[in-house]
């Protein structure tokens, strides 16, 4: 795998990024609900675009992994998860202390990636199949201090 960069998109310039966005969550009223907001990041390689992901701001010092799609063509080669190791520490620097990110009950295997990546179950939405996952790893441990979202 060649090595990755990570540039932050404007607000203003967010739209053309929506089809690639819609491959992970094909829900496009919900994905443009949070398309402004957050970060939005193009993840690039040799200078060219092959995926996106979009972080949220759910609580003070908590970002949530909202959204991130790599092209289906180059799928499983560990870009997703240098994605979130690099947001991971970016995030800590910036004094987050827990990253979060929610995901379908049917998603076995997204679900299987994600906590092989530090995140562990925390919370079912049945109303909404909806699997919470927190990330300690490399965050403040609050697993530590006692506290429960």
């Amino acid at each position: 795998m060649s090595s990755i960069s990570i540039i932050a998109v404007p607000t203003d310039l967010r739209e053309p990024h929506l089809p690639l966005l819609l491959e992970a969550d094909p829900n496009e009223a919900l994905v443009r609900e949070y398309l402004n907001n957050g970060d939005l990041f193009l993840i690039k390689r040799e200078q060219r675009i092959i995926g996106v992901s979009l972080f949220t701001f759910p609580k003070p010092r908590t970002v949530e992994l909202k959204n991130i799609a790599i092209k289906s063509t180059i799928r499983n080669q560990g870009y997703g998860k240098s994605v979130i190791q690099q947001a991971t520490d970016f995030y800590k620097q910036k004094g987050y202390r827990e990253m979060i990110v929610g995901t379908a009950n049917s998603s076995i295997d997204n679900i299987a990636f994600y906590q092989k990546l530090g995140f562990r179950l925390v919370d079912i939405e049945p109303d909404f199949s909806l699997i919470i996952l927190r990330h300690y790893r490399n965050m403040v441990s609050l697993l530590a201090t006692g506290y429960y979202s």
